[in-house]
């Protein structure tokens, strides 16, 4: 397999400030241990709490699967699916020795300082595997979950679809109740096979001092289609994360949909950039964005390399109660006959939407409440009612933090 990574680095990105700079050195990074857990009723009640703000059930119900990482130790690791592989991914490097051609293939170590710490000093993270023709229909469910004080977590994540395969995932990324500071680095690799199918959702509950640093690079083979959601709605730091998606075979699909809430003294700085290197390609980003006092920058980049593809980049944002929203769509046409467009918006809420809704009856506060929550209501095709209702508690959550 080849590297695409460089490709995907241009050199304006490799010059360019993505989010402030993290002392990685201040932060500690020894083994933290934590019992391993049969049963996912028996963890204590505040975890639990936390875990499900991030889409994460103990009950598993309507679940295909799961995996937890607490700090660096994997805590809990299962399928309950035939077809579907979830370990850890140092014990999957053990018992495939062919996934050494997945691992850092998409990623190159060298990216940043972020990939190597998670190169040099790897905790774990997770493996998780659809089978050839296996159609993993209800969400496999994983969480990165941090409790250590001042500790970074340094995972690997490496997802195939293998061909003719459907695979669902809700990943959550979590802090306990009590945790104030920590960095947490996250590199995961997406592999999606011929006419294979893999929806990824990320639903993001850190602590308000919490310092992310996500890198991610997916690769799409023909007839492949591949959902990215993001959902990152509570306070946090810093946030910065740009993953990109390779289409490599003909009729290949990325859409990447993402909804972010920012809050006073934080930074989020998220994008997403699609590269459509085949023929009949096509892409899609959306990006919905509401500031409540923090600093929010968008970035989407569509990249089309072949004539005939087709990609589309939406960005929309609200600004309540001051902040900032940077929007950056970018669009790259190669050659002739791509067919590219995009648009973005940044602004606040009508004063006569609200006066609308106040005249049938609802509050200020109410009407407001209403218009952020139709804002943040965005139709993702393609996802199984459970993932798309545990989106849907996600952005109704939110209302307490943006109001």
């Amino acid at each position: 397999m080849r590297n695409l990574d460089e490709k995907a680095l241009t050199a304006k990105e490799k010059k360019a400030k993505l989010g402030p700079d993290v002392d990685i050195s201040s932060y500690g990074s020894e083994t933290v241990s934590h019992d391993y857990v049969e049963n996912l009723v028996s963890l204590s009640e505040p975890d639990k709490a936390r875990m499900i703000l991030a889409g994460v059930d103990a009950d598993e119900q309507d679940r295909s699967g799961t995996f937890i990482q607490k700090d660096t130790a994997v805590i809990h690791s299962r399928s309950k699916q035939e077809g579907l592989e979830v370990m850890s991914i140092k014990d999957a490097l053990e018992k495939y020795d062919w996934l050494e051609e997945y691992y850092w293939n998409l990623v190159s170590v060298e990216t940043d300082k972020y990939t190597s710490l998670a190169q040099l000093d790897l905790q774990n993270g997770y493996f998780i595997r659809s089978l050839p023709g296996s159609k993993i229909t209800n969400p496999v469910q994983s969480c990165l979950y941090l409790a250590k004080e001042n500790l970074s977590q340094n995972v690997h994540n490496i997802i195939i679809a293998e061909e003719d395969s459907e695979l669902h995932i809700i990943t959550g990324c979590a802090t306990s109740e009590h945790l104030q500071r920590a960095l947490h680095v996250g590199v995961s690799e997406f592999y999606v096979k011929k006419n294979a199918k893999l929806s990824f959702t990320m639903i993001h509950n850190w602590s308000e001092q919490v310092m992310v640093r996500p890198r991610s690079v997916g690769q799409v083979e023909e007839g492949g289609l591949f959902l990215n959601n993001y959902i990152c709605m509570k306070p946090v730091k810093s946030l910065q994360m740009y993953p990109t998606t390779h289409l490599v075979g003909k009729g290949a699909v990325s859409r990447f949909y993402s909804l972010l809430v920012g809050s006073p003294g934080g930074e989020i700085d998220v994008g997403g950039r699609v590269l459509l290197e085949a023929e009949d390609t096509r892409a899609e980003i959306v990006s919905r964005a509401i500031t409540n006092g923090g600093k929010i920058i968008a970035r989407g980049d569509l990249v089309g390399e072949i004539p005939g593809i087709k990609a589309h980049l939406e960005c929309r944002g609200l600004i309540l109660n001051g902040g900032n929203i940077h929007a950056i769509p970018e669009l790259q046409g190669n050659i002739d006959g791509v067919e590219m467009s995009h648009e973005a918006a940044v602004g606040k809420i009508a004063q006569e939407e609200i006066l609308y809704l106040m005249s049938r009856g609802l509050s200020e506060d109410e009407a407001t409440s209403s218009i952020v929550r139709g804002f943040l209501s965005v139709d993702i095709p393609g996802l199984p009612p459970d993932l798309k209702a545990q989106i849907d508690r996600a952005v109704e959550q939110s209302d307490k933090d943006v109001m």
